[in-house]
């Protein structure tokens, strides 16, 4: 699994990364399939990175700290590779939401959710493990829900979709029915802001086309 640049380079930075690796530090199948749909050639290696609380960081601050550090945790088990990770989370009026715990919360979650327009915040982080460089970047959609009743939420709670996303709902698949519109990049409300990411790849000498 290996990638090559574009443009001017020496021989030796050549040669080098044609023989390094990119890495998804994730075991969402969800980045898995966006970032396979763009014909990028990469491995998976989840984090073991446990995510926790950061008082005092604002919500994108938020999303690219827990990025770098899933990023982190990857990068120590690999030499000459670029690390990719991200974070996602939703917020609604300062409030923030993660996966929910249950499907009780899940419940709560897309109640709070009825009717309204809430920010999704991805953050993500480019390791190169060859020479530590770094880059962080975070990514807002604003995602504006349909007034749902209690029989669309309980219904949508028992299709277990909720229990593994970001604010209890999906918005590929049938959490497609809970949204009237977004306003920014789609594959960020997914879990992966694909533009920015392309944007943050060219770089490290990595063109998606």
């Amino acid at each position: 699994t290996t990638f090559s640049g574009h443009g001017p380079r020496d021989s030796l930075q050549d040669n080098m990364r044609k023989t390094r690796t990119i890495i998804l530090a994730s075991a969402s199948p969800r980045r898995k399939e966006i970032l396979r749909k763009t014909g990028l050639k990469f491995r998976v290696d989840e984090s073991d990175y446990e995510e926790h609380a950061a008082p005092g960081l604002t919500p994108h601050e938020l999303v690219k700290f827990h990025a770098r550090q899933k990023a982190g945790d990857v990068a120590r088990r690999h030499r000459n590779a670029l690390i990719i990770a991200a974070d996602t989370i939703v917020v609604l009026k300062g409030s923030l939401y993660g996966k929910p715990r249950n499907r009780a919360q899940a419940g709560e979650m897309l109640k709070a959710l009825s009717g309204k327009a809430h920010s999704v915040i991805t953050g993500f982080t480019i390791i190169d493990t060859a020479d530590s460089r770094e880059l962080s970047g975070s990514v807002e959609t604003k995602v504006f829900f349909k007034q749902l009743s209690m029989d669309e939420i309980k219904a949508y709670v028992r299709s277990g979709k909720p229990l593994d996303k970001a604010g209890a709902y999906g918005i590929q698949g049938l959490g497609a029915v809970l949204v009237k519109k977004i306003e920014g990049d789609f594959f960020n409300v997914v879990g992966l802001p694909l533009h920015a990411l392309a944007e943050g790849l060219k770089k490290f000498g990595v063109f998606m086309l």
